[in-house]
């Protein structure tokens, strides 16, 4: 099993391009085997998630062809209605078959998913949305099914702007009868990639980016070629990797909008940025200042960089504080990072956190957004550090090592 070797105390400098969006990548490609045609997607970046998915859906019939950051899926030889349980366990996003063959077959089983866990992820908000949509559900033993003879359109209120809810409630409606209304709708940027994206195969829908979302069914999508955002959670992570130790970095392919509550907290600590068309330029200047941080549903701060502005603010000159409000075990990196001398104390959903030294210490990624913390306080840590499981982090970021060595961090990965 691989680990990450890192040296501290190195500035990063230069450029670095962030890769394709995980989080659009995954649905999009569900998406496109609603259509009759193969598409073409474009910056898919090359991530254990993905590969999984794409496993999945081959087992399935579907035809995968990777070349580069390019993947062609060919949705026409299709004719499994379950997918592979072993692998779907193993990532979050495998439960967005269930919406599409549910649109496009009437019938579809699969496992509950994996991915982190950080906290209770039920998928009853999915399946309430299928049952409004006249399908009938059975979940036994981790095993859900669904089916219907007919899937009609109707209004339904999300108790929660479930990121992944919305996205298969729109899978599902896209082929549906008649229109469906998704009530508290996500507003994340990756829901909007994927409404761009169904809307040129030929779905029609309206009131994505607001908490309203209406879709009118059609009979059939057409495959279409389409570009993945870029990742705003690995821009981040970068943004702030580059904050520390003095850094002077241009992170390029970012969408400045997406990442607007990082970018407003950066100037709020005394970061220096400058935001261009195509990146943000980040220089650290020594000194950091304390501020609290509370993590909401998009546009509020995100939760997956709740974790890696935590290793920031232990550089802070006074005390900070952070509240989680998505997700209840978001703070089990907190332990690793005390092994490496931060001060934090927990209490409830909020971190309290003052200035610390850290040192390299023998760590644990314990899920994918707390590896990249633990990178980033090795990235500033005196000594050295060792990362262990670090199959979490090859999750959700793609050649992060090489990205970091690249701006000259002291990082490598062994096996």
């Amino acid at each position: 099993m691989g680990k990450f070797l890192i040296t501290g105390g190195t500035p990063l400098k230069g450029e670095i391009k962030v890769s394709g969006a995980k989080n659009a990548a995954l649905p999009i490609i569900a998406a496109a085997l609603l259509a009759d045609e193969p598409s073409r997607l474009l910056d898919i970046p090359d991530l254990l998630d993905v590969k999984n998915l794409c496993y999945i859906i081959k087992k399935m019939g579907g035809h995968v062809e990777r070349n580069g950051n390019e993947l062609l899926i060919d949705p026409r030889g299709l004719n499994g209605l379950e997918a592979d349980h072993e692998i779907a366990r193993k990532l979050r996003a495998s439960y967005y078959i269930l919406g599409v063959l549910l649109a496009k077959n009437g019938w579809a089983r699969t496992s509950l998913p994996g991915g982190c866990s950080i906290g209770n992820r039920p998928i009853d908000l999915h399946l309430k949305g299928f049952k409004a949509m006249g399908s009938e559900v059975k979940l036994d033993h981790g095993i859900v099914e669904v089916k219907t003879s007919k899937l009609t359109g109707d209004r339904i209120y999300l108790d929660y702007p479930s990121v992944g809810a919305t996205i298969n409630i729109m899978l599902a409606a896209c082929k549906a009868e008649g229109q469906t209304i998704i009530e508290n709708a996500a507003r994340e940027p990756e829901i909007v990639d994927l409404a761009n994206f169904l809307t040129v195969m030929g779905a029609k829908i309206k009131g994505v980016g607001t908490d309203i979302i209406k879709i009118e069914g059609v009979k059939s999508l057409h495959g279409e070629e389409h570009r993945i955002i870029p990742d705003r959670i690995e821009a981040g992570t970068f943004m702030m990797a580059a904050a520390l130790n003095n850094g002077d970095v241009f992170v390029r392919n970012v969408l400045a909008e997406h990442v607007k509550p990082l970018i407003a907290k950066l100037h709020e600590m005394g970061v220096e940025l400058k935001e261009d068309i195509s990146g943000v330029y980040i220089k650290g200047n020594g000194r950091i200042k304390a501020v609290d941080i509370k993590t909401l549903p998009y546009p509020g701060f995100p939760t997956d960089l709740q974790s890696q502005i935590m290793v920031l603010l232990t550089q802070a000159d006074g005390t900070s504080l952070v509240i989680e409000t998505v997700w209840e075990n978001r703070f089990m990196h907190v332990d690793e990072l005390k092994r490496m001398g931060a001060d934090i104390k927990i209490d409830g959903h909020s971190a309290l956190l003052k200035p610390s030294n850290l040192t390299g210490a023998e760590v644990t990624a314990t899920d994918l957004r707390a590896g990249a913390a633990l990178i980033l306080a090795g990235l500033v840590a005196q000594g050295d550090t060792e990362i262990r499981d670090i199959y979490h982090i090859e999750r959700g970021y793609e050649n992060i090592e090489k990205k970091l060595a690249q701006l000259g961090g002291n990082i490598r990965k062994i096996n």
